[in-house]
């Protein structure tokens, strides 16, 4: 009888602590992951976001008046 003052745990409790321990890996590694893309992205830039801000640049320069311009423009 010296065996049951023991408390074990039960597979089906076992089964659900190692549930949960794998999904707060799984969604850590979806933040690390997460976080790398917008770094990335931040070093090099897609080839959409630099054609968005040259548009952006000729429409700016477009609003100038001629006389601001350089000579060579103007011809």
């Amino acid at each position: 009888m010296a065996s049951s003052s023991k408390k074990k745990t039960t597979m089906a409790k076992l089964n659900r602590e190692s549930a949960v321990r794998d999904k707060r890996l799984r969604k850590a590694a979806k933040k690390d992951a997460r976080k790398a893309a917008a770094a990335a992205e931040l070093l090099n830039p897609t080839v959409e976001g630099a054609e968005a801000v040259e548009g952006e640049e000729r429409e700016a320069g477009e609003a100038e008046p001629a006389e601001d311009r350089s000579p060579e423009v103007a011809r």
